[in-house]
């Protein structure tokens, strides 16, 4: 591969960054990276009307949440800027008048009216209306290729608005290369004359969009499937400049977890998942978005999950640190088809980062929320915690339903194993289980299990009839690590304590 890979992400700041974009962002982003190449951040804004002011913002925190930060974009250095195309919209005439001078673009100056009535009249005639080599010599239409050169300057200089259209070539056949899809066959008589520019001043996206990435020397273009259909005019308009085209690479959409089609916001909403990687706030209705980080996954977890929506590295390895990932990406194992999103499946990707923090980080991350709830422990036992439930975690929120029990005594017990294991004869057995509990010296969880085991092996009586009171009497419900774990961390005097709660209220 060459060593000059120049790729870019170019979302448009128009609301919150759907993960199918931060899948584009990061495939992008481990192609550069395995390649040594320069990973791009430009930001599309020439629609002002779409524009939302946080979404830019927004955009550059999700990439840095990701570990997946831009070498050249908004607010850094580099020498192919302004990366936002608001600031670089002086450029975009100079080459509209280019394509102008060569004959591969034209002016056009007909009302959205006349266009609207053109249309009805091709579907009185069962026909569609396509504004190209069909109709736009014909003097239904008013353009610069019926009106003289004078009749078009005159029309300008007074203010009728126009757009430029891209002149697209009749009875040719586009072979294109896609590095996923392979080589499409395109018969340019099916191609409509794309708006190229407007007479406010400001490019259409494909204009913009081929005169940036040929600036910025951009040398694959990796993007979504939904813009697979631009590909023969974007193209065309290379070879209308008469510059090096890019490859181009056309990722699948992330399809919906049930039903078809490409999953939405509403998906999420329904389902009761986030499709956002942060949590946003829209700035006019005030309307919340749940974010995968504020819902607790943790950002490797994220990533390792949408790098596999779309690609595979051939093995049945799933994890994947972010680096194992540079390594291993390869645009040749990206699939044409969509891929599906499971929910399941990004809980399942959360759980296996899970068991792989450390105590330690885990720990960090649950301090706070003891805090929260008015609780100080030592941090030693507070890992100690967090090493016993980790593995029947999925976020650190889980933890503090997974161990409340080691840092406040029951006040409730479950009331259907109560009522199956708490029994007539149980607080006897209680009783003289707290006389056993107080005779023992040394209160490890071995030593407290092997003389426990030992006195109901002497009483001959089953075990459930004492280990399943007794854990009902220290968690309050039939859940939990080691029992003996439980015993010797919260102690002696606080065991016996418990249990004598549960004698009193079960």
């Amino acid at each position: 591969m060459e060593s000059n890979v120049r790729v870019r992400f170019a979302p448009s700041p128009t609301g919150p960054l759907h993960i199918g974009g931060v899948r584009t962002a990061l495939y992008n982003y481990l192609f550069a990276k395995k390649n040594k190449g320069t990973f791009i951040l430009r930001i599309e804004d020439t629609d002002q009307t779409r524009y939302v002011a946080n979404a830019e913002q927004y955009i550059t925190d999700a990439l840095n949440w990701c570990a997946i930060p831009f070498d050249e974009g908004p607010n850094l250095k580099g020498n192919f800027g302004p990366y936002r195309q608001s600031e670089r919209k002086e450029l975009y005439k100079k080459y509209a008048d280019i394509l102008l001078q060569k004959g591969w673009a034209y002016y056009a100056f007909d009302t959205a009216d006349a266009l609207d009535a053109e249309r009805k009249k091709h579907e009185s005639e069962g026909k569609t209306f396509i504004y190209n080599w069909h109709n736009r010599e014909k003097e239904r239409l008013v353009n610069s290729l019926v009106l003289s050169d004078d009749d078009v300057q005159n029309r300008i200089n007074s203010g009728d608005k126009f757009v430029i259209r891209f002149k697209s070539p009749q009875d040719e056949t586009l072979i294109l290369e896609d590095e996923i899809r392979g080589t499409i066959k395109i018969d340019t008589n099916t191609l409509d004359d794309k708006i190229l520019f407007k007479s406010d001043g400001m490019p259409t996206y494909h204009l913009a969009n081929i005169v940036d990435d040929h600036l910025m020397q951009i040398s694959h273009v990796i993007r979504g499937e939904e813009w697979l259909p631009s590909l023969p005019l974007h193209t065309l308009l290379y070879k209308a400049f008469e510059w090096e085209t890019p490859k181009f690479a056309h990722l699948p959409l992330i399809l919906k977890p049930v039903g078809k089609g490409k999953l939405s916001k509403r998906d999420g909403d329904k389902l009761g998942f986030p499709v956002f990687p942060l949590e946003y706030t829209n700035e006019k209705t005030n309307d919340v978005s749940r974010g995968y980080k504020e819902d607790g996954y943790f950002a490797d977890a994220f990533i390792n999950m949408l790098a596999f929506l779309g690609w595979n590295p051939g093995t049945e390895q799933e994890l994947f640190s972010l680096e194992d990932l540079i390594q291993e990406f390869d645009l040749k194992r990206v699939s044409k088809s969509g891929a599906k999103f499971s929910p399941d499946k990004a809980k399942w990707f959360q759980q296996q980062y899970m068991q792989q923090k450390s105590d330690e980080e885990l720990t960090d991350l649950y301090l706070p929320i003891l805090k929260e709830k008015g609780i100080t422990k030592e941090k030693d036992f507070v890992l100690k915690v967090v090493s016993s439930i980790k593995e029947r975690a999925v976020f650190v929120a889980d933890f503090w339903e997974l161990s409340s029990f080691f840092f406040a005594t029951p006040t409730a017990y479950d009331a259907k194993a109560s009522k199956k294991n708490w029994k007539e004869t149980t607080p006897d057995l209680m009783r003289e289980l707290i006389d056993v509990i107080e005779s023992i010296e040394d209160f490890s969880s071995t030593n407290t299990e092997k003389i426990i085991k030992e006195w109901i092996t002497g009483k001959e009586i089953g075990f459930g009839k004492v280990m399943q009171p007794l854990r009902l009497s220290l968690v309050g419900k039939l859940a939990g690590p080691h029992l003996f774990d439980i015993i010797a961390m919260i102690g002696k005097k606080e065991t016996m304590q418990r249990i004598q709660n549960a004698i009193k209220n079960l």
